[in-house]
């Protein structure tokens, strides 16, 4: 019987070499392209923030500048809503009209760093921060700056009420009397750094 067989010919030993090459050279490419990735891995760790500081919240940095006079802009701080207001010099003459509704004028009971506890509980007048955060059971108040706001029960001077309860505060983050909310809005720990920026988180000193 003829041996149908096809010879092995030194043309078909020297493409199975040329395969063999062909794959050991991607096969050593794949494992150097393994051997980076391992090698990054170890930076992509560092720059990354830790669970630690995810959850203290880093500091964050506000152009106010473009805030318009009268006008509220809201930043996260710590997962919590931050409220700047850029009050006008109305709202500022309000704060002072409104100084007997308040149960605590000069911020004795409530929590804001020693340059914050004045009339106006800023570093710069023209600037309100606090947290937007009722001091009651921790809803959002709503930024309601005229004087003839039909949400809220008159004399009214302009400020903050919460819908979930009925507490107010004025423009300054001062709560009245007679309502839920025992203490003022939180003022962060803050600082500007020049005419238009203004950081959350720190105030001269080591970040809060």
């Amino acid at each position: 019987m003829a041996d149908t067989t096809s010879p092995v010919t030194a043309s078909d030993e020297q493409v199975d070499d040329k395969s063999r090459r062909r794959f050991l050279t991607l096969a050593t490419g794949a494992v150097g392209g393994v051997g980076v990735a391992v090698a990054a891995t170890p930076f992509v760790t560092y720059f990354r923030p830790s669970a630690r500081a995810l959850f203290l919240g880093a500091p964050v940095q506000v152009d106010v500048s473009k805030i318009e006079m009268g006008s509220l802009l809201r930043v996260e701080w710590r997962g919590q809503p931050v409220y700047i207001v850029r009050r006008t010099a109305e709202a500022l003459a309000n704060i002072k009209k409104g100084v007997e509704l308040v149960a605590d004028p000069e911020s004795n009971l409530s929590t804001q760093p020693e340059y914050a506890k004045n009339d106006t509980r800023s570093r710069d007048d023209e600037y309100l921060v606090v947290k937007g955060v009722c001091t009651h059971l921790g809803c959002a108040p709503q930024y309601l700056p005229s004087v003839t706001a039909t949400e809220v029960q008159q004399p009214w001077f302009g400020g903050f009420f919460c819908p979930c309860h009925g507490s107010k505060f004025d423009l300054a983050g001062r709560v009245f009397r007679g309502v839920p909310a025992q203490s003022n809005l939180e003022v962060p720990p803050y600082q500007f750094l020049d005419g238009s920026s203004l950081i959350i988180g720190e105030d001269g000193g080591a970040s809060a």
